[in-house]
């Protein structure tokens, strides 16, 4: 049984933002309310709490609202060559890590941190996640 579509406040308060953050969502096409009331009051998807979750796990990443909006409103593909691509420039990056110089190698290990961060926020994804 699904739940019934949530007013704005309460995807706030379930999502942990503000009624505000959700707006600036829907406008830049992150969010989009399943249906409007008679006293047109947008109505939102219960499941639309844990999408705000991932754009705020993305956000805080480095990616910006723009690049989720996106990614969100691209459609789906092979996501195959996307991780050939990521596997080969991993490669790239580790071989020119080992042959930095040792002042170096603290901040390519950040950068590669980040890298596998993203990796797992991506992961984590569930490819039945509402996307517009």
């Amino acid at each position: 049984m699904t739940e019934a579509p949530i007013r704005i406040g309460e995807l706030a308060n379930r999502a942990e933002v503000s009624t505000r953050t959700v707006d600036y969502y829907t406008s830049l096409g992150l969010l989009s309310p399943a249906e409007r009331t008679s006293g047109n009051f947008r109505l939102y998807d219960p499941a639309d709490a844990e999408r705000i979750q991932l754009i705020k796990s993305l956000e805080s990443q480095g990616i910006s609202l723009e690049e989720i909006a996106i990614a969100f409103t691209s459609p789906a593909g092979d996501v195959g060559p996307i991780l050939q691509r990521i596997d080969d420039d991993l490669k790239s990056f580790q071989a020119v890590a080992q042959t930095a110089p040792e002042a170096m190698q603290g901040l390519l290990g950040v950068i590669a941190t980040r890298v596998h961060t993203l990796i797992y926020i991506a992961l984590q994804i569930p490819p039945d996640i509402p996307i517009l």
